[in-house]
């Protein structure tokens, strides 16, 4: 069984890849308002700064900043993932573990994190996730995804409307990809 080892920094800013385990589901698009409510419910049990967001068909990246003295993101993505599978009606295929173990068959157990160490990786990472929809084929400019922080960004005059992150150097940052 591999070790996990999760970096745990008290109040820290975090970058994620949660992932569905049918990669080419429309699921959390087709649900959208069950998800924002499952992270709406959840952060006003366990409060936490969303610095950015995208969600995509079949996954999703964020940036979170935790209040100070708390490292439990784990926990907030579990509640997040539960709430939003209760929401959704059950139409997925299960498999005989996942039967025996009581889970649904929406999500990827595991989800990655990534540790933002400083202010030029915190930028990469925040632009890696706005231009992710134009990446995987989705929109053809960032500003034509609707599932994304970057709308909020653009009235707080942290992004330019037209930013197409065309400029952007072969960014090294994100999940691995197989």
């Amino acid at each position: 069984m591999p070790n996990y080892r999760r970096n745990r920094i008290p109040g820290g800013t975090y970058f994620f890849t949660v992932n569905l385990l049918e990669r080419k589901s429309m699921l959390l698009i087709e649900h959208i308002a069950a998800l924002r409510e499952a992270v709406r419910v959840i952060r006003e049990k366990q409060p936490f700064h969303i610095d950015a967001w995208v969600v995509l068909p079949d996954h999703m990246h964020a940036i979170w900043t935790l209040p100070a003295g708390d490292d439990q993101y784990s926990n907030r993505w579990r509640a997040i993932k539960k709430a939003f599978s209760k929401a959704i009606p059950k139409t997925e295929y299960r498999s005989a573990i996942r039967i025996k173990r009581h889970e649904r068959g929406i999500w990827q157990r595991r989800f990655w994190e990534h540790t933002i160490i400083d202010d030029a990786d915190y930028v990469a990472h925040m632009d890696y996730i706005h231009y992710n929809p134009v990446k995987h084929g989705w929109a053809v400019t960032v500003k034509d995804w609707p599932y994304s922080s970057f709308h909020r960004l653009v009235k707080m005059d942290i992004y330019p409307l037209n930013w197409a992150g065309l400029d952007l150097p072969l960014l090294e940052v994100g999940e691995p990809e197989n």
